[in-house]
């Protein structure tokens, strides 16, 4: 955190200075820019680079930063308004509209303004991502034979081999495809088993990306709720006959938002229900390397147990690593897989292959086991400071389940809470949280936030963070 600060208080300054300069004069060297501000050359080169993309200045190799002359003046702004037109007159038609609402999805990857703690995010802070073993595995890969070819379009056998192990059971290196991050796996997915204006079961609450991906394939989320213990298996049956679906998608493992894990009874019955309706089972599982370090053993992944090819499953290393580390695999059995890999080679052709040699090197390395060591002992020390936290500020907010694994709390409101304004109010008060409206495809049942306690830089600012919400709960409550 403090580097990023340096960034920016050097290129504030070097923006001040600039007037010092004629357009194409040179600016002093990075070496006396490093004495003069007693900063790491890294530091420069960012700042440096903030200013080059501002078109500020201009960098050339081997000669310097130069100011950058002014750019011409804009041309004017042309008429787009046509387009309103057109985009509605394409929906008219649509069965289900493919208008895309991404706001519940950006709520957890914007950055927060500076001073206001991350209650909100969707990764790992970066004190907790092994950037050290990231940064060495890449070095690694770039200096691999062929490293910079073209990849197979499937993935990199031993990589789709890696995953197949995690997975378990009698999945196979050729039943799993390579793909560019969780998200993208799922939409490719989607695409694949249902077609436009069709019905998609889904939890309720669940992942707010999801929804996303399916209103934006012109698909009809259709709820069905989870309780402790995962998702309902009554109501998913009742949901099938009602609905016709012939796709389910699900977390098993540390849900989105719950954090639920699926009970071992309600296992079997979620594939049987599935097979018998002739539908897939899409299980996203996205957190199993997020396990706290007090969690029991995990249960395998639902693919593990499926001779038959209902599920279709979805994993990715990004959770665990970084957000700009988007490796993920997805893995099917049967003809489905054909029709998966044809439409990932036709949207993205392949996951880039030095990011693909980068991934094998980390998880290949002894630096990967002592990282997940790691991260699970800290969320679960983060985890339990929130909890401790909320139960002593703010014990009107229900926390119905306290999860073994994932980065996330989900509470419920007291009722007649706003939700919207005590999100507005804990914003003002210096700390970003997480709506529940977006996790449901339905009316909700009551209001709910969720709290993230990953993407903060520790306990002392988990405890803080609460203590802002105090203040603002008792400016709405």
């Amino acid at each position: 955190m403090q580097e990023r600060s340096s960034v920016g208080e050097l290129a504030d300054q070097l923006r001040r200075d600039l007037d010092r300069y004629s357009y194409g004069g040179k600016l002093p060297s990075s070496r006396a820019l490093v004495e003069r501000f007693r900063v790491s050359p890294v530091t420069v080169s960012r700042a440096l680079a903030q200013l080059a993309a501002e078109g500020l200045v201009v960098t050339r190799p081997g000669a310097g930063a130069f100011r950058a002359r002014p750019r011409a003046e804009a041309a004017p702004a042309g008429d787009t308004s046509w387009q309103e037109v057109s985009l509605s007159a394409d929906g008219a038609a649509e069965l289900v509209p493919r208008s895309v609402d991404a706001s519940g999805v950006l709520v957890s990857l914007a950055a927060p303004p500076p001073g206001v703690i991350e209650f909100n995010g969707g990764y790992l802070h970066p004190s907790l991502q092994p950037e050290r073993a990231m940064a060495a595995a890449l070095s690694r890969a770039g200096r691999r034979p062929g490293a910079w070819g073209r990849p197979p379009m499937e993935g990199l056998p031993e990589l789709r081999e890696w995953f197949a192990r995690s997975i378990g059971g009698a999945v196979t290196a050729a039943e799993v495809l390579v793909t560019s991050g969780g998200q993208s796996a799922l939409t490719t997915a989607l695409r694949a088993l249902a077609p436009p204006g069709a019905p998609v079961l889904v939890e309720s609450p669940t992942y707010p990306g999801m929804l996303a991906i399916a209103r934006a394939a012109g698909l009809r989320p259709v709820p069905v709720p989870v309780d402790p213990d995962g998702v309902r298996p009554a109501l998913l049956a009742d949901a099938f006959r009602a609905t016709g679906a012939r796709v389910f998608v699900c977390q098993p493992l540390f849900q989105n938002p719950t954090g639920a894990v699926l009970a071992p009874d309600r296992r079997a019955e979620v594939l049987r229900i599935a097979r018998e309706a002739g539908a897939f089972v899409v299980e996203d599982d996205f957190v199993r390397r997020l396990v706290h370090a007090d969690a029991p053993p995990l249960p395998r992944p639902l693919a593990a147990d499926d001779p038959d090819g209902v599920v279709v499953h979805v994993s990715s290393l990004t959770k665990a690593t970084s957000p700009s580390f988007r490796v993920s695999a997805l893995a099917a059995r049967g003809p489905v897989l054909e029709r998966l890999r044809a439409i990932q080679v036709v949207d993205t052709f392949f996951v880039p292959r030095p990011l693909q040699e980068a991934a094998l090197e980390l998880v290949g390395s002894p630096a990967w086991p002592r990282h997940l060591r790691t991260v699970s002992t800290e969320l679960k020390a983060r985890r339990d400071a929130m909890t401790s936290a909320l139960r002593l500020h703010l014990p009107e907010l229900a926390l119905p389940h306290i999860p073994s694994g994932g980065y996330h709390l989900w509470l419920r409101l007291p009722d007649g809470t706003d939700e919207s304004a005590f999100t507005a109010a804990a914003l003002r008060a210096g700390v970003a949280i997480t709506p529940g409206r977006p996790y449901f495809s339905a009316e909700p049942p009551a209001a709910h936030l969720r709290l993230s306690f990953a993407a903060v830089a520790g306990t002392g600012e988990i405890a803080e963070g609460v203590r802002r919400l105090r203040a603002a709960y008792a400016e709405v409550g």
